[in-house]
């Protein structure tokens, strides 16, 4: 009697330590699947932030930003996305929310900064950049204090924020573009041309670049298109900016030979000038 009762304890024993056991390594299985689960997510994020198509990542952050509404990182994906699809006006509201999560940054700030920006909302944007301590030394900080101080056409604090904003980026082309259209609005087209020449330098696919140099150089009534790479269609079209700009400056004759060499130039059919040629010879 003595040895069933101490087999029937072992035995009890023996499955309490089976179901410990068990517990402990479902518990595991949980944490390891959860790990998982978070690195997938933020694989996935990452993703979608990137190579996905816009429009696809902003339904994917609309989803699981609903699904974990406390979640920061995705409530900052979807305002992210909705700025990478063009929809500024509907990431301004995005990148107020977060702000106002916990773990939010001064970064959020900035980039709720510039979706004000991006809708028209300059005096609130303006505000926002005050109230980031200065000690947030970003380039995209300067970028849009420079674009700031230009609307306010605050000259020489809008030509430190961009020597700033060069200096903070390893890929400067489209802030040099920004500084040279700046000094092209105030008419200093000498510098606006070096600027967006050196933009050009830094990235040779910058065709808008390319269309300011020629703009600067059309307001000083240079009419010839500058040594910069070109292909055959960028030509075309640099010659009917050309020509435009000479027509502006009173220089008919000159403006219809441009349009007619940006028609020659073109490989297809180039409406755009073709339109401006006729209106000029009507």
């Amino acid at each position: 009697m003595r040895h069933s009762i101490r087999f029937t304890l072992c035995v009890v024993a023996g499955l309490g330590l089976t179901a410990c056991d068990q517990m402990r390594g479902g518990d595991q299985v949980d944490r390891a699947m959860s790990a998982i689960n978070a690195v997938d997510d933020n694989n996935l994020s990452d993703i979608m932030l990137t190579v996905a198509d816009a429009d696809e990542a902003v339904r994917y952050f609309q989803r699981t930003s609903q699904e974990s509404p406390d979640r920061i990182d995705l409530q900052r994906g979807l305002a992210q996305s909705l700025i990478r699809a063009s929809r500024a006006t509907e990431a301004v509201p995005a990148w107020r929310r977060v702000v106002k999560m916990d773990g939010a940054t001064q970064d959020d700030s900035v980039d709720l900064a510039d979706a004000l920006i991006r809708t028209g909302q300059w005096d609130e944007a303006d505000a926002i950049l005050d109230a980031v301590p200065p000690t947030v030394e970003t380039y995209k900080r300067y970028r849009l204090e420079a674009m700031v101080a230009d609307s306010n056409k605050e000259w020489k604090k809008s030509d430190s924020f961009y020597e700033t904003a060069v200096g903070l980026t390893t890929r400067p082309a489209g802030v040099l573009n920004n500084w040279g259209y700046s000094k092209l609005t105030r008419g200093d087209y000498t510098e606006a041309e070096r600027l967006f020449a050196e933009a050009i330098k830094h990235d040779q696919n910058l065709f808008t670049a390319k269309n300011n140099i020629v703009l600067a150089r059309g307001a000083q009534r240079n009419y010839s298109l500058p040594v910069i790479p070109m292909d055959q269609v960028e030509r075309a079209q640099l010659l009917h900016t050309l020509g435009l700009s000479a027509v502006k400056q009173g220089d008919v004759s000159t403006g219809k030979t441009l349009l007619r060499e940006a028609i020659d130039t073109h490989p297809q059919h180039f409406e755009a000038a073709v339109r401006a040629l006729r209106a000029l010879e009507i």
